[in-house]
């Protein structure tokens, strides 16, 4: 994906008004959600800059700390905010690429750790792009249980709807339809 003005093969480029502008959206959202962004403002706009370049090569915000193949069907786990953004600041006080930090390091009362990979290998993809709960359906047919509708699932931040299709957004944290797995 080439940006506007940008050489044929040279690497992409962002500028700060960019960055800033990308920061504080994200400060905005982060907060209003209950998150926060890293204190360390210099580390932030970094990791903020690599998601911009992300989204000129990929056109998608990739995980600026994970290899992205460059197919999003392939990268949705790792679109920002991540799938493994809450467990992570869950157990370890951050996410893996410490973009969203917990309430603690925020503060100043503790400091970022390593966070250990989460990612697994890619799961099955439905047609329509979205990830399929194998496990969750196979047990609600096994017990009988049945529902007019299918449960969708967000896999960023747990929301569950029962309807033919996901929801183009999410309402709690805004990912979109692909960000969804059915659940039951």
């Amino acid at each position: 994906m080439s940006g506007a003005g940008e050489r044929p093969g040279s690497e992409p480029e962002v500028t700060p008004q960019e960055v800033e502008r990308l920061a504080a959206r994200l400060h905005e959202e982060a907060e209003s959600s209950g998150y926060h962004l890293n204190p360390n403002r210099t580390f932030t706009l970094g990791l903020i800059e690599g998601m911009l370049l992300n989204e000129k090569r990929y056109g998608y915000w990739a995980c600026p700390c994970r290899l992205a193949s460059g197919v999003k069907k392939e990268d949705l786990d790792i679109i920002c905010p991540c799938d493994y953004r809450d467990p992570d600041l869950d157990e370890f006080g951050a996410c893996y690429c410490a973009l969203y930090v917990s309430d603690d390091i925020f503060k100043g009362r503790a400091k970022v750790q390593p966070v250990p990979e989460r990612r697994i290998p890619r799961p099955e993809v439905a047609s329509g792009g979205t990830q399929v709960a194998v496990a969750s359906t196979a047990a609600a047919a096994a017990t009988g249980f049945a529902l007019k509708y299918p449960v969708w699932r967000c896999k960023v931040c747990g929301y569950l709807c029962a309807r033919d299709e996901p929801p183009g957004i999410c309402p709690v944290c805004k990912a979109g339809k692909e960000r969804f797995e059915r659940f039951i």
